[in-house]
């Protein structure tokens, strides 16, 4: 049976793969940049350990992995919907591609 997804007013069904988070794509989407800009904002302080910053990669995988498996299951979607998956996925990898340049610059010897 199809969860509704856990934001108050929403009347999106949750997809199957998404049951640990109990959002619906739409949701999920926005969860996904509000992290990512989070990452970003703690990465530029650039005070963050190799742990946090392999706990960080993790997250992004699992997230880009639990949105591939959505863009994949041959349920419809809107043009729209689509527009915010590839939007997400995008964010997706310019928050790695930043903790990357981020981790370079602060390990450089000066």
């Amino acid at each position: 049976m199809a969860q509704a997804c856990r934001v108050m007013g929403c009347p999106a069904k949750v997809p199957a793969d998404f049951g640990e988070v109990r959002m619906c794509v739409f949701h999920f989407t926005l969860f996904i940049d509000e992290e990512c800009a989070e990452i970003r904002r703690e990465t530029a302080r650039g005070q963050i350990s190799h742990s946090r910053r392999l706990e960080f990669i993790d997250k992004m995988t699992r997230n880009g992995e639990l949105l591939g498996r959505v863009v994949t299951d041959g349920s419809p979607k809107t043009d729209e919907l689509k527009t915010r998956i590839v939007s997400t996925v995008l964010t997706l990898m310019n928050c790695r591609e930043n903790m990357d340049r981020a981790a370079l610059r602060y390990s450089a010897p000066v």
